[in-house]
């Protein structure tokens, strides 16, 4: 058989496949299907097409085959030379659109209506019915994505979102196949994803949409979004103009305007399964799954799910597996392919062809008041970093890794093991303790001085056997029951209602998961991160700490987190050095030992854990790390920045700098607005956030910890250069409290009174005579008693007390 006989049959087969009807030319019936293709039809100047396709009986395209391995521009340009040589009887010649070039293994179409028309390349033909439906449509797609699209008003948008749907949009009506966005973590890469979703099926006809997750929770997460979504021009939810489904089976609604899966299930569908029996699968992140030597999958073509199904595929987090495993799913449609990402690797821009329309940063979102920075904070013990020893003669237990069963032994020599045994091979359990115990320590002292509750935590284990682990020591360090803290991975039970409870109540306050909740799932409230497992993939590592930088609003932050004012950063706690390793674009899969394989590439003989109750850990030292010096240069040139450009404007402000139009003493209510223009954007700057950013810098200079919105005096005094350390106000009016003390006489009871005088002033800053009708100088008295024991001079003890404490 020649080449192009074989490439025949090929495409013979690929075209029945399809649902054409294949014709010789002397027995050609071009009306006995909706779509016939007729072999060797003749043409003027004795020329042969390969194949003519006939759509109800009308001649509407054609095919030129070729061989095996033949490059296809070439034959490209000869299918278009047959246009020109159609026979006088075929009706229809001045609408003959469509030309394909083909191999059997390679296939190029072309529709000369398309704007600059140019071919592209498709896995198989279309269906007959699907060249009838774009036959019987006045203009192509590409066409209505050039000239329909409308002006995109900005509206609610963020500035960020509104530039990268303007950016899609240009690409799209410039017919660019692929397009990549890249948006910080946070910044709303779904709501745009949505947004320009609305526009293109409203305005540009787009047939059906497919959304692509990385994994089935974030596929409920992004249903919500459509849900939620209110359409800026009708004023009505998404999904009351257009269905929207997320799949839970492997049928596909032909009225879905939206289609929402993880990639593995619509590779299921393609294969033809009637459901997808690894629904678990759906829940690993292919973040995790991928590695370096991944198979891509094999995919056929399937006649329930033609190559048109979808006109656009939204690919949420395009990680290495889209180009990699994955990516000849992707390569089935028809269809432009968006990318969303926050942390793209250089062969993510490759498969999307260099185009990306949209870069946006993590440190520009915290310009932007979009993310939050955070802060580093190092716990080193000497186990983790060293490993241990347990001596011959002890007893230990170890733990079948699939029963977690215990079977004790005696050993009969040295057992030593290194840091990155550890929770692999060996389970050093007051290590875990030891970390966890430091943690408490510094919780209320260093990382959040001025919280009274446990900020939400969110704490990375090695497997979920580590995490189980950690859940039982977090409970018997904290003292706390087992609501107050939660393992969430795929064995949980329950785990989505988990991840709510997690996001919207009190408790769990620290939640401990493997990788569950270490991509794209949305929890605002979240303000710390614990790492105790090792990452090696730079852009994983990326998503992690990305569940940390979300804004939110500080009244859902309060209802969650009780005395919290206003996130303004979070803070990663790390206990393994993640932070200071060196990472990659690969990824080990879930649960691989992180030691090297032996020299022979057998596994170690003993695949259960030794659990190591003998030896005792130790901190070696802890400690905010040199990166966090990022987010305090911010914050901190922020405060001052403020203050120069307001010292003109508030009143706490001029009076603070001494500004020489401004007279009198500083009120609540001044310091009330200084506060308020502090938290608005820009700056989005509290008291606390800033107070923290100081003792970061200049730990030495900083005398206690923040306190009450009064120390707003002693920050600007400090920022300004008029006092050389930074205390909490109170302690400054203690001191001139003292001073103004000296040498005069008075009772005990006139003291006790000029205390409480004294606090109230440090946390109000002036004192009438009504305040004397409150606690605390109702229950001693009230007014009348404090006029007993001053007499006449009272007045003048009160303004004279308060501008020495105040001024």
């Amino acid at each position: 058989m020649i080449p192009e006989q074989k490439a025949r049959r090929n495409i013979d087969r690929m075209l029945e496949a399809a649902g054409w009807h294949i014709q010789n030319y002397a027995e050609r019936d071009t009306g006995a299907a909706l779509g016939v293709a007729v072999c060797e039809y003749r043409l003027r100047a004795d020329q042969r097409a390969d194949y003519l396709l006939f759509i109800g009986g009308v001649a509407i395209g054609v095919i030129e085959a070729k061989a095996e391995g033949t490059t296809l521009s070439g034959a490209l340009q000869q299918a278009e030379r047959y246009r020109a040589n159609l026979p006088d009887d075929l009706p229809n010649r001045t609408r003959f659109f469509f030309s394909y070039a083909s191999t059997g293994v390679e296939t190029y179409f072309r529709d000369i209506r398309d704007p600059d028309s140019r071919s592209r390349p498709v896995f198989t033909f279309h269906t007959p019915e699907a060249l009838a439906n774009a036959f019987n449509q006045p203009r192509t797609l590409r066409e209505r994505l050039k000239n329909d699209l409308p002006p995109l008003e900005k509206g609610s948008l963020r500035d960020c979102q509104f530039q990268a749907i303007n950016n899609l949009e240009d690409s799209l009506k410039a017919a660019h196949p692929r397009a990549l966005i890249q948006m910080a973590t946070g910044s709303g890469k779904t709501h745009a994803a949505v947004s320009s979703a609305y526009r293109l099926i409203k305005f540009a006809n787009v047939k059906r949409v497919l959304f692509l997750v990385d994994r089935r929770n974030l596929g409920k997460q992004t249903h919500s979004e459509f849900q939620a979504y209110t359409t800026p021009d009708d004023g009505r939810k998404f999904t009351d103009l257009y269905p929207v489904e997320h799949l839970s089976s492997n049928i596909i609604n032909d009225a879905n305007a939206v289609c929402i899966t993880t990639i593995q299930r619509l590779y299921s569908m393609l294969k033809g399964e009637p459901d997808y029996e690894s629904a678990d699968d759906e829940e690993g992140s292919a973040f995790e799954q991928e590695t370096e030597d991944t198979t891509p999958q094999k995919v056929v073509y399937n006649p329930n799910i033609p190559i048109d199904t979808f006109d656009l595929i939204i690919v949420d987090e395009c990680h290495r597996s889209i180009y990699g495993k994955w990516r000849h799913v992707l390569e089935y449609f028809d269809a432009f392919i968006i990318g969303l990402t926050a942390t793209p690797y250089g062969q993510t821009r490759n498969f999307f062809n260099q185009n990306l329309v949209y870069e946006y940063r993590h440190e520009q979102a915290v310009e932007d008041d979009v993310n939050v920075g955070y802060y580093v904070y190092r716990i080193r013990t000497k186990i983790t970093e060293s490993g241990g020893t347990v001596a011959a003669g002890n007893y230990v237990a170890r733990r079948e890794r699939g029963s977690r069963r215990l079977n004790w032994e005696e050993l009969d020599e040295d057992v030593e093991y290194t840091g990155n045994q550890l929770d692999r091979d060996f389970v050093a359990e007051d290590q875990i303790r030891t970390v966890v115990q430091a943690f408490k320590d510094v919780l209320f002292t260093e990382l959040f001085p001025s919280r009274k509750t446990v900020p939400k935590t969110l704490i990375f284990a090695k497997d979920d056997s580590h995490a189980e682990d950690i859940v039982r020591t977090v409970r018997e360090v904290f003292g706390r029951g087992d609501d107050f803290c939660q393992k969430i991975t795929y064995r949980s039970d329950r785990p989505e209602d988990l991840i709510r409870r997690f996001r919207t109540q009190l408790n769990p306050r620290i939640a401990v998961s493997v990788d569950m909740i270490s991509t794209g799932t949305d929890i605002k409230p979240l303000e710390c991160l614990v790492f105790m497992r090792a990452v090696r993939s730079s852009g994983y590592f990326e998503q992690m700490i990305g569940r940390g930088v979300r804004t939110i609003d500080p009244e859902d932050l309060r209802a969650v987190t009780g005395r919290a004012t206003t996130k303004t950063h979070f803070i990663i706690v790390d206990a393994v050095g993640v932070c200071e390793s060196v990472k990659t674009d690969s990824q080990a899969l879930p649960g691989e030992p992180s030691t090297p394989p032996e020299p022979n590439g057998t596994p170690p003989r003993d695949r259960n854990q030794i659990l190591d109750d003998v030896s005792v850990d130790q901190v070696l030292n802890t400690g905010f790390t040199l990166q966090s010096s990022t987010q305090v240069t911010r914050v901190i040139h922020a405060f001052k920045q403020f203050i120069d450009q307001n010292t003109n404007e508030l009143s706490a402000l001029k009076i603070l700098c001494k500004h020489p139009e401004e007279q009198g003493t500083l009120t609540e209510e001044n310091l009330k607005e200084l506060e308020k223009s502090l938290k608005a954007p820009p700056d989005v700057l509290t008291y606390e956030s800033i107070w923290f950013a100081y003792q970061r810098r200049s730990p030495n200079s900083v005398r206690g910890n923040v306190e009450q919105l009064t120390d707003l005096i002693s920050l600007v005094r400090y920022a300004i250069g008029e006092n050389a350390f930074l205390e909490p106000f109170k302690v400054t009016v203690n001191r001139r409290f003292v001073e103004w003390l000296h040498g005069k006489s008075i009772t005990g009871e006139q003291q006790m009174w000029l205390e409480m005088i004294r606090d109230h002033i440090a946390t109000s800053l002036d004192i009438q005579m009504s305040d004397f009708e409150y606690t605390p100088f109702a229950e001693h008295g009230n007014g009348a008693k404090v006029y007993q024991l001053f007499g006449d001079d009272l007045d003048n003890i009160l303004t004279d007390l308060t501008e020495k404490l105040v001024s």
